[in-house]
């Protein structure tokens, strides 16, 4: 059985910078990202919290292949993505939930 993942696009408080991950855990990766783990990445340093895209995908080799394709994009391209399912930057992480993760 392939382990599946999730693409996803996180921002700050004022959605001037985007970052570009993937995870076998989104859940858990949030929760890295929300927490500080780790004190000296991109996302600490420009305090990128806020869950604003992702995707689930039936494995991982797929995942980060569509990372890859994402990563690639303009910064245009990623906001039309995130504006065609997110239209108000909304944060999505209130709707992951730790009983029930999406992987």
């Amino acid at each position: 059985m392939k382990i599946g993942g999730a693409v996803y696009i996180v921002t700050n408080k004022h959605n001037t910078v985007l970052y570009t991950g993937v995870t076998s855990n989104l859940m858990r990766r949030m929760n890295q990202h929300r927490n500080g783990f780790h004190p000296n990445s991109f996302t600490k340093r420009y305090n990128l919290y806020k869950l604003v895209y992702y995707e689930i995908i039936w494995g991982m080799d797929a995942a980060i292949a569509r990372e890859k394709q994402i990563k690639a994009g303009s910064r245009r391209k990623k906001i039309e993505l995130i504006e065609s399912t997110n239209p108000n930057w909304d944060d999505l992480y209130d709707g992951l939930s730790p009983t029930r993760p999406l992987i």
